[in-house]
């Protein structure tokens, strides 16, 4: 059963929304929060494994086309794309498409992302490369896929979704930490540049998110190693990591449930944020407190 997040009455209606990394997650809380404010969606996810050494389960074409009927439930349209954001030409395709289906574009989320650990004297080129390529990289594909068409319509909202370890190291994930990193990097640059133009710019922050890219049993092991104890196999894993995190929390919370992230991204969205650009937005249960600032 999905926890609606609140209605902020219809702030979104008439606007056409482009969200990548809908299939599940935040990316389809998202989805279905802009679709009940009234915006159309186009929903873009890769639908197939990108890294398998990463023991995160993939999304399927079936998890967005799930997406796409819970949008169309709110009364909203809907289109779907199977598409690998490392590519920029195919992004393009998809952002004349969807311009010319909805007859422009006005707010882009920027979400999909992947995860995977490494220790760094471990760490092999596909590693690095592949955790850049899709986080930075594509998250830069979309903004240059899809800022011409804000730029069209005379403005707009982009929001690119970084993380917590954005802002600060982590043991055995470099690649991921340094991706997120950059995205606060472009996603400044890009608010710098887009403004002229009427498009704010901001980031996300999500904190560990209850989402298949946290919950699998590489994660479980990680956070039982942190703290200094020795993983025993899922499920007891999945258990021990769960109080683990939630006394960690400040808010008690192990994980976040996606739809409490989708609210940030609604009013980001909204004309209530048009004078907010360049800014991170932190929805991490209270881990934001351990930042420097």
């Amino acid at each position: 059963m999905i926890n609606h997040p609140p209605n902020f009455q219809g702030c979104l209606k008439g606007k056409v929304a482009v969200i990548t990394g809908a299939a599940r997650g935040i990316g389809r809380a998202v989805a279905i929060a802009f679709a009940r404010e009234g915006a159309h969606i186009a929903g873009i996810d890769i639908c197939s494994a990108v890294f398998p050494p990463s023991g995160v389960q993939p999304s399927r074409p079936e998890d967005l086309n799930e997406t796409g009927r819970l949008v169309k439930e709110t009364g909203s349209r809907w289109l779907g794309f199977i598409l690998d954001q490392r590519n920029l030409s195919t992004l393009r395709t998809a952002a004349d498409q969807i311009a010319q289906e909805y007859g422009g574009i006005s707010i882009l989320f920027a979400n999909a992302g992947i995860q995977s650990f490494k220790p760094l004297l471990e760490m092999e080129d596909e590693d690095w490369h592949t955790q850049i390529d899709v986080n930075l990289n594509g998250t830069a594909n979309a903004i240059r896929a899809f800022a011409p068409h804000l730029v069209k319509r005379g403005g707009g909202r982009i929001i690119v979704t970084a993380s917590t370890q954005g802002r600060h190291g982590m043991k055995n994930g470099a690649a991921y930490s340094a991706s997120k990193w950059g995205i606060i990097g472009l996603m400044k640059s890009a608010a710098l540049e887009l403004g002229t133009y009427g498009i704010t710019v901001n980031a996300l922050i999500p904190g560990l998110i209850d989402t298949p890219l946290t919950r699998h049993e590489e994660r479980y092991a990680q956070a039982l190693q942190e703290a200094g104890k020795q993983p025993k196999g899922y499920p007891a894993d999945e258990e021990e990591a769960r109080k683990l995190l939630s006394l960690k929390s400040p808010l008690g919370i192990p994980w976040i449930d996606p739809n409490d992230v989708a609210p940030v991204a609604v009013f980001l969205a909204s004309d209530a944020a048009r004078m907010i650009s360049g800014a991170t937005y932190d929805v991490t249960g209270g881990d934001s407190a351990h930042n420097s600032a």
